[in-house]
């Protein structure tokens, strides 16, 4: 493991802790309004489902129940960014950015105005309520869009601390977070920066680069390849936009292969970001790993992530066929 990253305890027994991403989000916004009484929140109707119920219930004058009008969420959002606060808007991410894409880009990210998007039960740990409502293409939308943030934390620790970051960042910012209990790896020591990447276990045959609720199951991954003699080095990006590229160019030269995972659509995400800039700079091989052009599907939210081969063991599986097919890339060849 990393020593420069703590990671939590039990990361791999039954004993792991979990909770739901969106539960740390509830409460870094309520620090965030503590500490800035510029913060304010506007929700789609949604309030306990995105956890804003605990900013509502400590600063009643500063919440806005717009009702179920999405494009109105993120508008009005925007002139009270104009206006000098900081915004943060919540909805589920199939209607926030995925219904209302377009307002956001107009009024929020063309101007520059520091409106914060926050797509909830996002990715297929919204499990039962299936394909309309398991938002995959959220990643990859928000970051083709300029001026826009995006930040996808890997447990609800993280997502506190990304919360806070993001209230005082100036910017247009998307903050992605799941609806279910996923592991936490992360620990109150664990640093967060907006566009920084961090190497989690160190290794030499392979870079595992993941996001959000991927990074946990990359871990439980290269435990499982420990016992095939692969050495697998986990860097966590949690900034999607802007890349820290320079901490994966640096495992990648270091590896000579890379895997990405994600829990959304590989076409235009975290792998198509990575593969973006790795084609550019260095020619390593490269698989990407995540939903392959198809819908959710309903079931519990650990029975769909091992449907669709995203769980720590049907990784290693992917990741030790890759290793085993594919050479290392050698500076030179």
């Amino acid at each position: 493991m990393s020593s420069h990253y703590p990671l939590a305890e039990n990361l791999f027994s039954d004993e792991v802790h979990s909770e739901p991403i969106r539960a740390g989000f509830g409460r870094g916004l309520k620090l965030a309004g503590e500490q800035d009484e510029r913060v304010v929140a506007l929700c789609a109707d949604l309030t306990e489902s995105v956890q804003m119920h605990l900013f509502k219930e400590a600063f009643p004058n500063r919440y806005i129940e717009v009702g179920v009008a999405e494009q109105n969420l993120v508008t009005v959002a925007s002139g009270m960014a104009r206006a000098g606060k900081i915004p943060f808007t919540a909805s589920y991410a199939a209607f926030s950015p995925g219904r209302n894409w377009e307002q956001i880009k107009t009024t929020a990210a063309l101007n520059d105005m520091p409106v914060k998007v926050v797509g909830g039960h996002a990715g297929l740990y919204t499990g039962p309520d299936g394909a309309t409502h398991q938002m995959l293409e959220d990643i990859a939308i928000m970051r083709t869009m300029p001026n826009m943030i995006v930040v996808v934390p890997g447990d609800s620790v993280e997502a506190e601390k990304a919360t806070l970051a993001i209230a005082k960042n100036g910017k247009p910012t998307y903050l992605r977070v799941a609806r279910d209990k996923t592991p936490i790896f992360s620990s109150a020591d664990s640093p967060f920066e907006i566009g920084k990447a961090y190497v989690l276990r160190e290794g030499k045959d392979v870079t595992l680069c993941g996001t959000g609720t991927m990074t946990y199951e990359l871990l439980v991954a290269a435990e499982e390849l420990k016992k095939h003699s692969i050495d697998a080095e986990v860097v966590h990006v949690p900034t999607v936009k802007p890349l820290d590229t320079e901490t994966i160019q640096a495992s990648a030269h270091k590896t000579g292969r890379v895997i990405t995972a994600e829990e959304g659509q590989i076409a235009g995400g975290l792998g198509g970001a990575i593969a973006e800039h790795l084609s550019e700079h260095i020619p390593v091989p490269i698989k990407r790993l995540g939903v392959e052009d198809r819908y959710g599907e309903s079931g519990a939210p650990r029975e769909v992530l091992e449907h669709f081969g995203l769980d720590g063991k049907h990784l290693a599986e992917k990741i030790r066929e890759f290793v085993k097919r594919v050479p290392q890339y050698k500076k030179g060849y």
